[in-house]
């Protein structure tokens, strides 16, 4: 968890960025002043610090492993190196333990090497990192790739922006039957597959176990979700009681990689299980269609409203992006989508 987040201009970030950070990490904030590398400690709580103008690299905690105290909140001086600190987003497991977190443990580690190997120290770890050298007053990033970028501002996690991605390979994929009743209001980012190899199993219904290195590159579809959007989805998935998600990297067709949730099933599979790169569905309801599957993935029903498209004489238009329900404005003479904000005429729509 956590969120590094560096500010380099005078300019104000979002009150409710700022908000969402320290609601989601709670368990503490630290920062490094960039115009005098001054460094505070605060309660995440008093995130109303950032509503300034000052430029500044920020590091709100949610503790995965360490006590939760002043002592294991980041930046952490680099060993006997005073000018050298460290923020690291992530978790390494198999360091650290219950009173010490696994970033401070690192950066007294990163003190007894050369600097100049700390790239190829930290590129082995799937984690983002930003050491900051108060003497020289400069700061370097590692796993850049990892960032997102937005506004001028770095974040180490797109989740604070209240724009999480999640990458779906089940029926939530585009066009199958859970996507119409989930996620229709929400953005389409695209295609891609998994970074690291993983288990697809399909039983019935489709799920992947946490289990690295197995089975494919796994074809997932990206969508970018609101915060209510998210929830909605962990409850059909029964996250954390039953699938548990996990911020997964996502290669998507364009090339470029994105940190996505994705939900694993904690079933185990052995030297048998036939594990699969895809899962396509054999039907595609209707937007008016809604299924439901009991927890060992069988299909219990699936519920047609009122107008279903087997009626005689039904003539409601969809988005052409994102399929959702269009509303006629007779005004302008044109079809708005709520989903995804976009306008159509009616020459737009017959060409589809």
């Amino acid at each position: 968890m956590c969120v590094i987040i560096i500010k380099q201009k005078e300019q104000m970030m979002s009150r409710e960025v700022a908000k969402t950070s320290a609601r989601i990490n709670p368990h503490g904030l630290g920062i490094i002043w960039l115009d005098t590398f001054e460094v505070t400690y605060h309660a995440s709580k008093d995130y109303s610090v950032l509503l300034t103008n000052r430029p500044f690299i920020a590091h709100f905690r949610y503790a995965t492993i360490g006590a939760i105290n002043k002592e294991n909140t980041h930046p952490f001086q680099c060993g006997r190196n005073k000018d050298e600190w460290l923020m690291m987003n992530g978790t390494i497991q198999g360091m650290g333990d219950v009173h010490m977190c696994d970033s401070k443990v690192l950066a007294i580690a990163l003190g007894q090497v050369p600097r100049h190997s700390w790239k190829n120290e930290l590129a082995q770890y799937e984690c983002r990192f930003v050491s900051v050298n108060t003497r020289t007053r400069s700061f370097q990033i590692f796993n850049k790739h990892l960032y997102t970028f937005k506004d001028g501002i770095w974040y180490s996690k797109a989740n604070v922006l209240q724009e999480n991605l999640i990458a779906v390979y089940g029926t939530l994929k585009k066009g199958y039957s859970n996507y119409q009743s989930y996620l229709t209001s929400s953005k389409f980012v695209g295609s891609g597959v998994t970074k690291d190899k993983y288990p697809l199993v399909i039983s019935g219904l489709p799920y992947m176990v946490d289990e690295k290195g197995l089975g494919h590159n796994v074809e997932v579809d990206v969508f970018k979700v609101s915060n209510a959007t998210f929830k909605s989805i962990d409850q059909l998935e029964g996250h954390p009681k039953w699938y548990k998600r996990r911020e997964t990297t996502i290669k998507m067709s364009n090339g470029k990689e994105l940190p996505c949730w994705l939900y694993f099933n904690p079933k185990h599979i052995d030297k048998h299980t036939e594990m699969h790169k895809t899962y396509t569905q054999s039907y595609r309801p209707s937007s008016s269609q809604r299924v439901f599957f009991d927890s060992n993935h069988n299909h219990v029903k699936t519920i047609c409203s009122q107008h279903s498209i087997w009626d005689e004489g039904y003539d409601k238009k969809d988005c052409i992006y994102c399929f959702q329900d269009l509303q006629f404005d007779n005004t302008i003479n044109q079809y708005h989508c709520n989903g995804c904000d976009e306008w159509y005429t009616q020459g737009e729509l017959n060409k589809f």
